[in-house]
């Protein structure tokens, strides 16, 4: 998040607040927008001007936003409301200044905001100081939390098999030096990782690779002896953080100096090209205050080349990730069989499989289940597996009314309390296992459903179905997928107002690019390719009343078939992730024999897989919730 604008005497000062290091989550620090304008999602961007004050979001946190923000602000909301440049070339005079802080802001945006603005002859102006920051008199400290070394075992490639492979690619576009601002590639680049940045095990850094030359730009309070050797012994020179300003006008101008492997002193202008070279930047991640420092014919803008390699995951990686997935599972398990237990001694509830009616809650009970209470259940039974690091996002626990929100995070003094007579939503990940990242939803009730709940939510098992068995050819994108998973929904005039599917890091961020499966056209850009991961994540949302979502973790892979048509190859989908549907919430009567066939091989899967990681009561549990379903009249 960022910044707020100054009027330079001139008229209609406004300020706009984005993300630093386009992370989807951030430091305590960091978290601008979320000081200045209450909002906690983490989408959106704030709009301060001298009369009003606006908060652009998306359709996950329409709900969250109306519930967060004042009477101060005026929610905007993405996909219904004109986009930020477009409301701020037609509402605010000629000439305006817009201000903004140039390390928040991306090459992309601000660039696309400046031909906006073009209209009225208003202006983007790079602030000196964050002026949000000159108001936040209580901002919390910038902490000093090591790097760490991510193991090979783990990683799956060396640093030096990586950057061959960079250097090759920046020869081959004619570049001698790429600029990587993303957080998560960089330690995807260098094989570290951080604890900066809530759930995401990242390091505030920037990094510089050259030719001949890589440069990792921290804090060095946070190197300890063992990085300093690591680094040293990759060939990659540590810089202070705030040094990367100055090395990239030195990188442009070809007196970037630094230390080659063996030690020796090289200089990037002794390749000769350093003037006319190429300087790569990922346009949708590089900050404005980085890109300023290049010519603007120097800067070749594509898409970061560690982008697709990262998404792409190796053996190793793909191992670690289904073994993560299982020990995840387990964990789910352990949860779902000890909240049906307490719902049913605490609340009366009639459990998750029995439909009976009624629930009578004890008058004084020993322990109150509330969405956060047992959410930390969860993360405990999680934090007992191997590998456990931590959670990949905050756990979405969402009762009722509060599981339409489809974002939901629960807060410990206004939280809810589980009703055995309400929809509960879990939507939850842990990060955060040394051997990879995993995110599932799964969604319960421990009293009576209505036929109502029962027939959306098979509606959206169903689309979750059709998109897991999905069989289609190379070169075939998220966007021509995303319709497999909502037309069960469609057919009964339902949808969702979010996309069906992401990629998973591998102990990175949750949520990972470039490809995604949505209805947005930015999933028409990267086709989806084998050992990619994405998520299958359909859902439906009755505002003020309930939320459904059921969520697997997906590895794309080369499918059998029997011809080959157009000798394009073939792609299908294998699940990783293990945890039972609900079947009580499921109207068999409106799933074909081959949805029955496919609910019951993964409920056999699932207890075949889990049943080792289990006691005898938690075996028993995920026997009886994996029993095979028959189809009704």
């Amino acid at each position: 998040p960022a910044p707020i604008g100054t009027d330079q005497g001139r008229s209609d000062p406004v300020g706009l607040d984005c993300a630093e290091f386009r992370s989807e989550y951030v430091s305590e620090r960091d978290k601008r927008r979320q000081f200045i304008s209450g909002f906690t999602g983490s989408a959106g961007l704030a709009l301060i001007t001298t009369k009003e004050a606006l908060l652009w979001t998306d359709g996950r946190y329409f709900l969250q936003a109306t519930n967060q923000l004042s009477d101060r602000w005026r929610l905007m909301r993405m996909g219904e409301d004109p986009p930020v440049e477009v409301w701020i070339a037609d509402n605010l005079s000629a000439e305006a200044v817009i201000g903004i802080d140039s390390w928040c802001i991306s090459v992309d945006s601000a660039q696309r905001y400046e031909q906006a603005f073009l209209k009225n002859n208003q202006t983007l102006f790079q602030l000196s100081s964050d002026l949000v920051d000159e108001v936040w008199k209580d901002r919390p400290p910038n902490d000093a939390t090591p790097v760490i070394v991510h193991p090979v075992e783990f990683a799956g490639r060396s640093v030096a098999q990586k950057m061959k492979e960079l250097r090759e690619k920046l020869q081959h576009e004619k570049a001698s030096g790429i600029i990587i601002t993303a957080l998560d590639e960089v330690a995807w680049l260098y094989n570290v990782r951080g604890n900066d940045v809530h759930y995401s095990p990242v390091v505030h850094s920037y990094a510089i690779v050259t030719l001949h030359g890589a440069f990792f730009y921290v804090d060095k309070r946070k190197v300890t002896t063992e990085v300093k050797n690591y680094m040293s012994e990759s060939g990659i020179d540590i810089r202070e953080y705030d040094m990367v300003q100055l090395d990239v006008s030195l990188l442009a101008s070809g007196q970037l100096k630094g230390s080659a492997v063996n030690g020796s002193l090289h200089m990037e202008k002794d390749i000769n090209v350093a003037e006319q070279s190429k300087i790569w930047i990922d346009s949708n991640s590089c900050c404005l205050a980085l890109y300023s420092k290049l010519r603007p014919d120097q800067a070749l803008m594509l898409q970061s080349p560690i982008t697709l390699p990262k998404a792409v995951k190796n053996p190793m990686e793909l191992t670690g990730l289904r073994k993560a997935h299982i020990r995840d599972g387990a964990a789910v398990v352990q949860y779902l069989a000890w909240l049906d237990n307490q719902m049913q001694e605490n609340y009366g509830a009639s459990g998750y499989f029995s439909e009976a009616n009624g629930s009578q809650k004890k008058e004084h009970l020993e322990i109150k289940l509330t969405e956060v209470s047992v959410s930390d259940k969860l993360e405990a039974f999680r934090a007992e597996k191997e590998h456990f690091k931590g959670l990949s996002f905050p756990t979405i626990s969402s009762v009722g009314p509060n599981a339409a929100i489809i974002h939901y995070s629960p807060e410990a003094n206004t939280c809810a309390e589980l009703d055995a007579d309400k929809i509960y939503l879990c939507d939850s990940g842990a990060q955060q296992y040394l051997d990879g990242t995993t995110d599932i939803t799964r969604t319960v009730h421990f009293g009576k459903p209505s036929e109502h709940q029962k027939s959306c939510y098979t509606a959206v098992l169903k689309g979750h179905i059709a998109l897991d068995a999905a069989v289609f050819p190379n070169g075939t994108t998220g966007h021509a997928l995303d319709i497999l998973a909502r037309t069960p929904l469609w057919k009964s005039g339902l949808d969702y107002r979010h996309g069906t599917g992401h990629g998973i890091g591998s102990y990175l961020n949750v949520h990972e690019g470039p490809h995604l499966i949505s209805f947005r056209p930015s999933a028409r850009n990267v086709p989806l390719q084998a050992s990619m991961t994405v998520t299958d994540e359909p859902g439906y949302y009755e505002d003020g009343n309930f939320g459904i979502r059921l969520e697997n973790v997906l590895i794309v892979k080369e499918a059998d078939t029997k011809f080959n048509f157009g000798e394009k190859g073939y792609l299908s989908f294998e699940h990783i992730t293990w945890a039972p549907y609900q079947t009580k919430l499921i109207n068999t009567a409106l799933l074909t024999p081959a949805e029955i066939e496919w609910v019951n091989l993964y409920h056999s899967d699932c207890q075949k897989i889990l049943e080792s990681y289990l006691n005898v009561q938690e075996k028993e549990w995920l026997r009886k919730a994996t029993e095979p379903i028959t189809a009704s009249s």
